[in-house]
């Protein structure tokens, strides 16, 4: 079965949702830096930010690949999954490793949209991509945890009521590994405002809706702890693999986004008294970025079935995001220069999409720092750090 037959009446329904969201929708947020709530709210009601979800708890209870399928038509519309995708990955930590008794009270009301767990909050302003070193401690006080530092880079916090928090219970310097003594807490973000959490919007070249965090004393209920105190790097640890995949599927809904507007113009556009097309200086980057684009597409496919089976998928998920962040980079390149002027005209939805795909090459985690992990996990080369 080809992909494009994979998932074809998910793809098809979410196209169609996304077609009652076109440019001028999405130019007017980016334009005001709002965040696109009723887009939100059609994915929820459609049920498509709750596929991951098991059928007991209200969710369709679909593989990674279907959830990679929506994300990918997502971007391909011309649309923006980041506003929201992190539900469909964040709230595996809590899936997997959380008690009956905490997805039950909370995965329901996730799926359902009465709730919003979009917020993922681990990098700090001093720790970057070095997980290990994060300072934001959580005290156990009784029946409580008191939680104090700050973390940045986290989208979506002003839009979530619940935020998957990793945060050291104990020093580093006490612990066997260095990745021992993280835990994981389940921030109800709505009773924390106010309350020893402030939110601090950061502005950047794009419409992220990120932020950064102060805690200050905030309280957080000890039944709240998702699994073992001083084992939450492991769990996060999955929930990274799957975002790295869905995100990897984002791109590549971008990658044809750019080639689908290039292409079309690159027939349409007449200069020299014939189409721009015709010239292979146009057509061949067009048709190099297809290529990169539709093989990165197959190394998603590989990531996505590992996962889904249950396989290690590490290096798999790191390969995948790189490869397809590289190809929709190129062929945003691409589109921009086959438009000319008109690529940096708003009214195209280029400029904007050029920018949105830009950050995969950052986040989450940088090109080089997955090459790192190839280099020394791989193929066994000898760590610099």
């Amino acid at each position: 079965m080809s992909r494009t037959e994979t998932h074809s009446e998910i793809r098809d329904a979410v196209r169609k949702l996304c077609a009652r969201f076109p440019g001028p929708y999405w130019r007017a947020l980016d334009r005001d830096r709002a965040y696109p709530t009723e887009f939100v709210t059609a994915l929820t009601e459609a049920g498509w930010l709750s596929v991951l979800i098991p059928e007991q708890y209200g969710g369709a209870g679909l593989g990674l690949s279907a959830a990679c399928a929506v994300l990918e038509e997502i971007h391909r519309s011309g649309a923006n999954g980041a506003a929201c995708h992190a539900q469909m990955y964040t709230m595996g930590t809590l899936l997997r490793h959380g008690s009956e008794a905490q997805k039950e009270r909370w995965l329901p009301k996730v799926a359902s949209g009465e709730i919003r767990l979009q917020a993922f909050g681990v990098t700090e302003p001093t720790s970057g991509t070095d997980t290990t070193r994060i300072q934001t401690f959580a005290k156990r006080a009784g029946d409580k945890y008191v939680v104090n530092g700050s973390k940045i880079w986290i989208s979506r916090a002003e839009h979530s009521d619940l935020m998957v928090l990793l945060c050291r219970t104990s020093p580093r310097d006490d612990a066997g590994k260095t990745s021992d003594g993280m835990s994981v807490l389940l921030v109800d973000m709505r009773e924390a405002k106010g309350n020893g959490l402030t939110i601090k919007p950061v502005r950047t070249m794009l419409n992220h809706a990120t932020t950064e965090l102060f805690f200050d004393d905030m309280e957080v209920p000890a039944e709240n702890l998702i699994g073992r105190e001083g084992s939450g790097f492991k769990y996060i640890i999955d929930g990274m693999n799957a975002e790295r995949i869905l995100i990897a599927a984002e791109c590549i809904g971008d990658g044809k986004f750019f080639v689908d507007r290039a292409s079309t113009y690159a027939k349409e556009r007449s200069v020299f008294g014939g189409p721009i097309g015709e010239n292979q200086g146009v057509q061949f980057p067009i048709a190099r970025a297809h290529v990169q684009v539709t093989a990165a597409g197959l190394m998603v496919d590989h990531a996505a079935q590992l996962f889904e089976a249950g396989e290690p998928c590490g290096s798999e998920a790191n390969m995948a995001k790189m490869t397809a962040s590289e190809a929709s980079w190129y062929a945003a390149d691409v589109c921009v220069q086959t438009h000319g002027g008109f690529g940096f005209a708003e009214e195209y939805d280029i400029e904007r999409k050029f920018r949105e795909t830009r950050l995969y090459q950052v986040a989450p985690i940088s090109t080089n720092l997955i090459l790192s992990h190839v280099a020394t996990h791989v193929l066994g080369m000898p760590k610099s750090f």
